[in-house]
């Protein structure tokens, strides 16, 4: 992995607004990322979900497109403290995906074009959670925010909703991703400040 994009630091507006304990608004979209943007072109990106069992369920970009796709409008709360209310996306549910999928794994290991990776319980990506976005504020997501497409899973840090997503690999043992093998808590709820291992 490359150089690491330094962090962003702010004061909170004065709107009153309920944040997770930390965090300050923004109004902009911060650019964070670890290494360099990868570039994906459409006729060559794909994005799979592997089982347990090592069986491979795929979908190319016009695959995914023909899906249905819902718009959602939520908040982001990013690890290095800064908020960002009320963001206005569209992509697949990870429901639509994962329904035809057979698997008795617990935990998701995202891979993301350019490498990274990061872990996940399975039933953080159900029941209307999380989602394969490739759409933000009306307009097809930019290569660095994540497109063509990346995983949103809103309820937790930002590090979780994997940029430049490829795939998701189902598995029955928790694996840490990047940032959770350098000290990044497992799970990352912004509402209890799991920021680092042991918080």
């Amino acid at each position: 992995m490359g150089i690491v994009s330094p962090g962003f630091h702010g004061r909170p507006r004065g709107r009153e607004v309920e944040l997770p304990p930390g965090q300050y608004l923004v109004e902009d979209f911060p650019v964070l990322s670890a290494g360099p943007t990868p570039r994906v072109p459409l006729d060559r990106w794909e994005f799979s979900v592997t089982t347990e069992s090592g069986t491979t369920h795929r979908w190319s970009w016009p695959e995914l497109m023909a899906l249905p796709s819902e718009r959602m409008t939520v908040d982001l709360h990013c690890v290095t403290r800064w908020s960002k209310l009320r963001t206005r996306w569209q992509g697949v549910s990870l429901d639509t995906l994962l329904a035809g999928v057979e698997t008795a794994a617990d935990f998701v290991l995202a891979d993301s074009y350019g490498g990274y990776t990061t872990n996940l319980p399975l039933q953080d990506l159900r029941n209307g959670q999380a989602w394969i976005a490739y759409g933000y504020d009306g307009k097809d997501l930019s290569a660095e925010h994540g497109g063509p497409a990346r995983l949103l899973v809103p309820h937790l840090y930002l590090w979780k909703s994997a940029k430049w997503v490829r795939g998701l690999r189902l598995l029955t043992r928790d694996e840490p991703g990047f940032w959770e093998s350098a000290g990044y808590h497992d799970y990352g709820d912004p509402w209890r400040e799991q920021r680092y291992q042991g918080d």
